[in-house]
């Protein structure tokens, strides 16, 4: 009763119902909903301050940038999504923070967009030697059909690209990459394509923000051929899945493109099917039957993998 009472109060201010409002909006900073706004950066930090304190918005550290999103779960989660349905959408001041915040977007597609212009050729000359990416992405929604889905954590997510054909199928999904570049780059991308109920944070796959098992699939697409030490980071995103959840790992076979170790920065040449599965079974997974995509020098493999459920532990060592 506390709580909700907690909520009420938080929530009865009006530039803090607005606040709400664009906040389950995606993810963002002081700055942008300031601007949104159009009000003091003080002023707008210190109603933020009292919906965190209350609970109906979480506020999340990145670097030296803060950003924050409505509250997902819990009483005070279900109580900002219904107070947010019952704002009329014609309101005057709701359709002027719109306006101010599809800015907000564009400036940060034009961010995005710039980075990628860069950065382009680097991911265009790779993909020129593997299959379709739509091949590999139908592959993947083969091996975690999205009905069986409802939290997915995508590690080293770049563009966000995985979140994007998940979420299109209505799954709940997070994002976790070092690289703040990219991290904008996939917040532009997931703001495009409308999915609120993802998003994105700054993470090291060694060290997953969670401290219990949260997830009931995990994707690591593309992102083990840069690790130094893949066992581990299979090992803690094996950490924050739950009994019985899926993980799917997509990365090269072994080849001897040995270019994309000295120009595009790949410390490994491809992954063995043995040594995959002596990975996943170290991390307390059973290891499933892996997919080939073969392309024109590179090919693809999809390693899928269940967390063991505790009961067929017991059965083994019984």
């Amino acid at each position: 009763m506390e709580e909700l009472l907690a909520s009420l109060r938080a929530a009865g201010d009006p530039t803090r119902l607005r606040l709400l409002r664009l906040c389950a909006q995606g993810e963002w900073t002081v700055s942008e909903l300031t601007q949104s706004l159009v009000l003091s950066q003080p002023l707008v930090s210190r109603h933020l301050k009292q919906l965190c304190d209350a609970g109906l918005i979480e506020r999340r550290p990145e670097g030296s940038w803060v950003f924050h999103r409505l509250q997902r779960d819990g009483v005070s989660g279900r109580l900002a999504r219904q107070l947010i349905e019952s704002i009329p959408h014609d309101d005057p001041l709701v359709v002027r923070d719109n306006d101010r915040l599809a800015a907000v977007r564009r400036a940060r597609a034009a961010l995005a967009g710039e980075y990628f212009r860069a950065n382009a050729a680097r991911w265009d000359e790779i993909r020129a030697l593997h299959v379709n990416d739509a091949e590999v992405e139908q592959a993947l929604l083969k091996l975690l059909p999205p009905q069986d889905v409802d939290e997915l954590l995508d590690i080293g997510t770049g563009t966000g690209r995985i979140l994007e054909l998940f979420g299109s199928h209505g799954v709940r999904g997070v994002g976790v990459d070092l690289s703040r570049e990219m991290l904008a780059l996939a917040r532009a991308n997931l703001d495009r394509a409308g999915l609120g109920e993802c998003y994105v944070r700054q993470g090291d796959m060694y060290h997953l923000p969670w401290g219990t098992p949260e997830f009931d699939a995990v994707t690591i697409h593309q992102v083990l051929h840069y690790a130094d030490d893949p066992a581990a980071a299979i090992a803690e995103a094996a950490r924050v899945l739950k009994p019985g959840g899926r993980m799917v790992i997509a990365d090269f076979a072994p080849h001897a493109v040995d270019s994309l170790r000295t120009e595009h920065a790949h410390r490994r040449l491809g992954f063995a099917d043995g040594e995959m599965r002596e990975w996943v079974g170290q991390a307390g997974l059973e290891p499933g039957e892996p997919v080939s995509l073969p392309g024109e020098a590179l090919t693809i493999r999809l390693w899928p993998a269940q967390r063991r459920a505790p009961h067929l532990s017991l059965l083994r060592s019984a």
